[in-house]
């Protein structure tokens, strides 16, 4: 039943204020399916300017994303949708009474108010230190990531995947699409990168750079969903390192 309110979003465009209040979904503070747009928006935060949500094949795979780390920091409500319809009909509902409705594995991070100047002060200065490295990450992985940056939405992991707010299609969307053995756009995904890990931190002047590049690509990969292009260049570089 929550699937053709999903698919009438796209369909029946005279009710879809009507057929969004009727949506239900799981959140990352509530397991059951049972969290209204309306629900949400009753929670949310003072300053908060956006409804967040992430897209995912499980419920697991969404709530152990990479990309919900600062969200649970900051005590931030974010909805985990894990039909397979989901993502293409929010495609059709950008907003929600008023609120933008915001992908958290889409577009550069921005929370706006609810970072504080001395936080986005910190997010700044580690870009900007970080420069000469990121260079060499985005010509390492030039075949494979769009584009490389620091991001501050990282709090445990060392790299996460996203798309450009422009980018249209996520990888999960476009995994499925071919899986469905339907034709979908190659995704290139930008690498956002945590500054404070020790395995980034690593990065600078290793001997091994060109290897820790295409392992932090990789597991951020596994970490949203994916599989490495080359499982069997994955293992053998883990393994050399390792050794």
């Amino acid at each position: 039943f929550g699937a053709v309110l999903k698919e009438g979003l796209g369909e029946d465009h005279a009710n879809r204020e009507r057929l969004a209040k009727l949506l239900r979904f799981a959140s990352t503070t509530h397991d059951s399916t049972s969290v209204s747009l309306a629900d949400y928006k009753a929670r949310m935060k003072e300053g908060q300017e956006a409804i967040y949500y992430i897209t995912a094949d499980t419920l697991a795979a969404a709530k152990n994303s990479p990309q919900l780390e600062v969200f649970r920091k900051k005590g931030i409500e974010v909805l985990l949708m894990t039909d397979r319809v989901d993502e293409w009909a929010l495609n059709y509902l950008p907003e929600f009474d008023g609120t933008p409705m915001q992908s958290v594995a889409k577009g550069a991070f921005d929370l706006g108010k609810l970072q504080d100047e001395a936080e986005k002060k910190a997010a700044e200065e580690a870009a900007e230190a970080f420069k000469p490295v990121l260079a060499k990450l985005k010509e390492a992985l030039k075949d494979k990531a769009e584009d490389v940056r620091v991001t501050s939405r990282l709090v445990d992991s060392p790299a996460c995947l996203v798309v450009k707010e422009d980018g249209g299609m996520s990888l999960q969307l476009a995994r499925m699409l071919k899986a469905a053995g339907q034709k979908a756009p190659e995704v290139k995904p930008v690498l956002e990168v945590n500054p404070e890990h020790s395995l980034v931190k690593k990065l600078d002047g290793s001997v091994h750079f060109h290897d820790l590049a295409h392992i932090l690509f990789d597991q951020a990969l596994l970490a949203e969903g994916g599989l490495p292009e080359d499982p069997a260049a994955y293992v053998k570089r883990v393994n050399a390192l390792l050794a």
